[in-house]
């Protein structure tokens, strides 16, 4: 990519800098001819994952074309969803939340297995153009699923259909399989210095 333009350049430096990094992106941008699903995972330790994840939804949901959202972990649905509510949006929260509070490893892992059979349903689903598996990045590190026969399933799904995967911690296989990976980087977090959690910006 570019490099960022330097502040002090002269009227002519700066239009001879524009020229370049347009003759670049025309060059890229004929080069890149293949269409089809991506894999994307959003990963890191800091905040954003799945906000992200919910703005490829509302693009997919504003071009008239269907998603699926599985919560993994979560309990009840992001209030997100009361703002994408649509007829092309089919939304499942399939966890028993924070796995620090259910105490329950059978049960988490009973959870994970029902949104997982659900994912398979979605991408069986022919009229399904984006499949969100929110949080499933936590449920492969703490080995609720194994990860082979999701990256097989991966591997093998529809040609046409994207896939959006958040959580910390993505396994690496996950990672080198997608085609776009996110690491959303801590830098500054409110939690840290004592200010709790809140509407509309956590959850």
């Amino acid at each position: 990519m570019s490099k960022p333009i330097p502040p002090d350049l002269t009227e002519d430096e700066h239009r001879a800098k524009m020229a370049e990094m347009k003759a670049e992106m025309k060059t890229r941008t004929a080069a890149a001819q293949e269409r089809r699903g991506i894999l994307i995972v959003n990963t890191g330790n800091g905040k954003g994952k799945s906000t992200a994840g919910f703005g490829v939804v509302a693009r997919t949901l504003a071009y008239g074309r269907k998603a699926v959202v599985i919560q993994f972990i979560k309990a009840t649905p992001d209030k997100a969803e009361k703002v994408l509510r649509s007829d092309h949006l089919t939304w499942h929260a399939v966890g028993g939340g924070f796995t620090w509070d259910t105490q329950d490893r059978a049960g988490d892992i009973a959870l994970c297995q029902k949104g997982w059979g659900l994912a398979e349903a979605a991408m069986a689903d022919p009229d399904v153009s984006l499949l969100m598996l929110d949080e499933l990045n936590i449920v492969l590190s703490m080995h609720y699923l194994p990860v082979e026969p999701i990256l097989a399933a991966l591997r093998t799904r529809r040609p046409d259909l994207h896939v959006v995967i958040t959580g910390r911690d993505a396994p690496a296989a996950l990672c080198e399989q997608a085609d776009l990976v996110t690491e959303m980087k801590e830098v500054k977090h409110p939690f840290n210095h004592g200010i709790m959690a809140q509407p509309g910006i956590e959850f």
